[in-house]
């Protein structure tokens, strides 16, 4: 059946409420990009204060002929994968879930998986990785400080108090625009190349630090634990940080091709709007014009 005047107006109005949601929907996904973005920028001084700090350690601890901390390497594998639990952002769980799952795949021993979303979750255990722990995401930045604790706490219950495992992170990491990317880091065990790499890191100013009371004090010891322990922290969090940027970066991209598909929309039905109002005025024209002419004979008559 062909629309009528009536029926294409209420379509207008429809597409027209629909466009204020999704453009609301926009200025929600930018308004938290730029909150994410900036607490990742915010924990970078904090980060490079944390480098500092252990940079120092590892330097007295070369300088002094000592091995640092070490930490074996073990088939012992944890990894945390960060998700999201909201729709319209495409194909952002389905891409982090099977690179974790190749990547696990790649590595000796079974891990123990903790997800972050039930629908990273679902994926997984599809996959046939089955996650010993589920987290909620997080809806905003101060929610992640609590998140970051509990999977610290969780996963070091789940080891028994074995500090020794292998610990990777898998999440989403905004690019340009509205991309992202999958990537992964092993947090533990910190290795040598990654010691020697921070007992490298240029000191700020002329004057180097000393550790006071020398490297191998219990004094020494507790503050680069307390150090680690930040580091640990400050990953999780800028992982966390990261996914949820890319996260609303892709709700981000949805919602503008909604929008411009609606702006098409409401073009053309509109245009079919005036196109038949215009048919019916000037069918009404018409009938007004034969009426008089009609008129006109029956008076010559």
């Amino acid at each position: 059946m062909s629309d009528t005047t009536g029926s294409l107006s209420r379509k207008i109005s429809s597409a027209g409420d629909l466009q204020s949601v999704v453009r609301t929907m926009k200025a929600l996904a930018a308004s938290s990009i730029g909150q994410y973005e900036k607490s990742v920028i915010a924990l970078g001084d904090y980060y490079h204060t944390v480098e500092l700090g252990l940079s120092a350690h590892f330097r007295e601890s070369n300088l002094q002929s000592r091995p640092a901390i070490e930490y074996r390497d073990t088939s012992e594998i944890d990894a945390v994968v960060f998700g999201s639990d909201q729709g319209l952002v495409g194909q952002f769980n389905d891409l982090i879930a099977d690179y974790a799952v190749e990547t696990l795949a790649a590595l000796p021993g079974k891990p123990a998986v903790w997800a972050v979303g039930e629908r990273v979750h679902a994926r997984l255990t599809d996959s046939g990785v089955v996650p010993v722990g589920l987290f909620p995401v997080p809806n905003s930045v101060q929610a992640i400080t609590p998140l970051v604790g509990q999977i610290q706490l969780k996963s070091a219950a789940y080891r028994a108090g074995d500090g020794q495992a292998q610990l990777y992170l898998f999440h989403n990491r905004p690019k340009s625009g509205p991309l992202f990317e999958p990537v992964s880091q092993r947090l533990l065990p910190l290795d040598r190349a990654w010691r020697e790499g921070l007992a490298r890191l240029p000191w700020p100013t002329a004057t180097l630090p000393e550790i006071l009371g020398g490297g191998a004090t219990t004094v020494a010891a507790t503050t680069v634990a307390a150090l680690i322990r930040e580091y640990l922290f400050i990953s999780l969090f800028r992982a966390c940080a990261e996914s949820l940027a890319s996260e609303n970066a892709s709700r981000l991209a949805a919602m503008q091709r909604a929008d411009t598909n609606i702006a098409e929309l409401l073009e053309t039905l509109r245009r079919d709007y005036h196109r038949l109002r215009q048919s019916g005025i000037d069918e009404e024209l018409f009938d007004v014009i034969s009426g008089y002419e009609a008129l006109g004979k029956g008076d010559n008559r």
